[in-house]
């Protein structure tokens, strides 16, 4: 990451009165390369004719991190922009200046081009960690200790904010590997049922939430099928949404009624009352009467799109969220043809900012999909229509219909 200033360096003679403009300007996300462009950028603006920034990887072990000052074969890596190949001819030794605690600055002379410019290179250090290297560039005097102190200290502002920038990377892809890991491996439904699902985490630095599916086989060839979310993001909304999935797998073991299970779900969590709230579906597919059996808590209706790919949006009795204790959830009913596909949704897949809920469900239903389509083809269809891979929030979504039975 570069940047360039102009050529002379506004405010070079002032570094202290910089100080509030390097907390104000680096660091404003969480993204790397942003934190990089803007350190770039504000020494440009204050001590610099130009600057760049070389991130090490951020697998490469802390123990096998060098702190050598000599750190300028890492900056000058790929800057023939900025400076001939180093060492340039005609350059003299390298300065190493010592700043709180023995963090190493490099300053040099640059004597190759037609005219001299100063160099300078200041590790990305930060609570032992070598982030990079930042190289600063300019035409005129040598840099004055006030200046080296001034870089030194933007440079380690972004190196802290560097390591929370990787720690929130870890976090999000431990809760990631454990979001996928619970998810990959729904139970199987009975033979007669084909089954699409998808997971899709949001984008941007929002941790992931409770989103999960599952679905139960019970007796008679039937299946429940589960669709919930858990209110909140991060870790512990996953850790949440684990104890729902199994709470759900041991109370429909019992082979209630959807509206049943949902009411122990409910006592159960409430009793407990460690645990997040919770949107859900339950839809008991019985492909022997063709029909479904479908109780929510708290969360948006499924929809079927019949064999010529029309959609209708289903409208249960919804109760409250598990959790609350209040219960009251009812049981609808409806004919399920060997044609229709039976869409579960968590509210990633049709939320959109600023709009109305009931507009967002009307879309979806007013979708067409290609008649005769397999399941699995007509579930990418919906994602790709609604633009799901970049939803705001995270998207879990299951489709399900009926297997024909063919003659024997």
């Amino acid at each position: 990451m570069a940047g360039r200033g102009g050529e002379s360096s506004e405010g070079m003679g002032a570094p202290f009165g910089a100080m509030d403009d390097a907390v104000e300007s680096i660091g404003s996300t969480l993204d790397e390369r942003t934190t990089c462009t803007e350190l770039a950028a504000f020494v440009c603006r204050h001590f610099c004719d130009a600057a760049a920034v070389d991130l090490l990887p951020a697998d490469v072990p802390a123990a096998q991190q060098s702190r050598d000052p000599e750190l300028s074969r890492v900056a000058m890596a790929g800057r023939s922009d900025l400076l001939a190949p180093w060492p340039p001819h005609g350059a003299r030794p390298l300065s190493v200046r010592a700043l709180d605690e023995g963090h190493p600055i490099t300053a040099s002379l640059d004597l190759s081009g037609l005219v001299p410019r100063r160099v300078m290179t200041v590790p990305l250090l930060a609570h032992e960690r070598l982030y990079g290297v930042l190289l600063a560039v300019r035409q005129g005097p040598a840099f004055t200790d006030a200046e080296t102190t001034g870089t030194h200290y933007a440079t380690r502002l972004a190196a802290v904010h560097l390591g929370h920038s990787r720690q929130h990377n870890a976090v999000r892809s431990t809760v990631l590997s454990l979001q996928r890991a619970l998810l990959a491996e729904p139970g199987r439904p009975h033979p007669n049922i084909d089954l699409a699902t998808r997971y899709l985490p949001a984008g941007g630095g929002t941790l992931v939430g409770g989103d999960w599916f599952e679905t139960v086989r019970l007796h008679f060839g039937r299946t429940l099928l589960v669709v919930g979310d858990v209110m909140g993001h991060g870790l512990d909304a996953a850790v949440d949404m684990n104890a729902y999935r199994s709470m759900l797998r041991y109370v429909a073991s019992t082979d209630l009624p959807p509206h049943r299970v949902l009411r122990r779900l409910d006592a159960a969590v409430a009793e407990n009352g460690t645990r997040r709230p919770a949107t859900c579906l339950l839809v008991q597919v019985d492909p022997a009467r063709g029909t479904a059996a479908i109780a929510a808590a708290g969360h948006l209706p499924p929809v079927v799109f019949t064999g010529g790919g029309t959609g209708e949006l289903l409208e249960p009795m919804v109760g409250p969220p598990l959790g609350t204790g209040i219960g009251g959830y009812e049981l609808a009913t409806r004919a399920l043809a060997p044609d229709d596909t039976l869409l579960m949704f968590t509210d990633g897949l049709v939320e959109r900012r600023g709009e109305d809920i009931d507009e967002s469900l009307a879309r979806l239903a007013g979708l067409r999909l290609p008649p005769g389509a397999a399941v699995e083809a007509q579930l990418d269809e919906v994602l790709l229509k609604l633009d799901a891979r970049h939803a705001e929030d995270d998207v879990a979504v299951m489709a399900a219909r009926i297997r024909r039975r063919h003659p024997t």
